[in-house]
């Protein structure tokens, strides 16, 4: 069967590949370095073994954003792992996400023989959003998508390329927001039809009471938030989860990468560890 996959690749989803225990700070960033390097390599080969099926890339960068925040003397601040975004940091987040992580990206897919397209939530109007308020408190800069105009997407999937996408977005006004980038992951596979979803990120997948959960229903994973079971960063990466089985995405995984055989063995629903949320 021919599938339409949208990959969320966290910030952390390829660093830790490169370290071994025990290494220096030093070695460690050059083995951040090594394991984002290999990790994009071996994306690369995945997506060309899976010829059959079509991928749009999303990234984050939170460990990034929130390194150049504070080399700028500005402390990163969360509310359930969501950013609270300035003016002053918007600056900051379009840079690193947009132009750095973006760019490294594209072209490490491209010298690893993957065609494809860098592209924002900016890019003809992909994700129109609107302030979002989080329990009540203003996040600032941080953008709730309203519309999604997935055109350029799918322009590209004809092409036979792969748009590898910035979650940064606008309002009506042309004003950019940080959106987060797994809200960004569904709304988009939402839009664009697509099958699947997979978070690539850098734990296990959903735990509760000591263990990882291999499989969760929609109603099994709000119980599990309504009891503070999940929580943190988690609870945004779920309601996210739920938004894109809500829109018509079939499965939606959260995993860990275990190399080019990840997405192969996901989508076959033959994961090795990771967690599937289903209706």
């Amino acid at each position: 069967m021919r599938k339409r996959v949208v990959v969320k690749i966290g910030g952390n989803a390829f660093e830790n590949s490169g370290n071994t225990p025990g290494s220096s700070s030093a070695n460690r960033n050059r083995g951040s370095e090594r394991g984002r390097e290999n990790g994009l390599a071996g994306l690369a080969k995945a997506i060309k073994s899976l010829a059959g099926h079509e991928f749009i890339l999303v990234h984050g960068g939170g460990a990034e954003i929130s390194r150049a925040l504070r080399a700028a003397h500005r402390e990163p601040v969360f509310v359930d792992g969501l950013r609270v975004t300035t003016a002053e940091d918007m600056d900051i987040v379009e840079r690193v996400l947009s132009q750095e992580i973006n760019c490294r990206m594209a072209s490490a897919l491209s010298r690893n023989g993957v065609r494809c397209q860098r592209l924002s939530g900016r890019t003809s109007g992909l994700l129109t959003v609107e302030p979002m308020r989080r329990n009540g408190r203003d996040m600032g800069f941080v953008g709730r998508i309203v519309r999604v105009n997935p055109e350029p997407v799918l322009s590209l999937l004809a092409q036979g390329q792969v748009p590898v996408i910035s979650p940064v977005s606008a309002d009506e006004q042309g004003q950019a927001y940080n959106v987060n980038a797994d809200s960004a992951a569904a709304a988009i596979a939402g839009a664009a039809a697509c099958t699947d979803v997979i978070y690539l990120t850098d734990v296990p997948g959903v735990r509760a009471g000591g263990r990882f959960l291999s499989r969760l229903s929609v109603p099994e994973a709000r119980d599990l938030i309504a009891a503070r079971v999940i929580q943190g960063g988690m609870i945004a990466k779920m309601e996210s989860a739920f938004e894109a089985v809500s829109l018509g995405v079939e499965q939606v995984y959260i995993s860990q990468w275990h190399g080019e055989n990840t997405l192969a063995n996901l989508l076959a629903d033959q994961p090795s560890s990771g967690t599937t949320i289903h209706r």
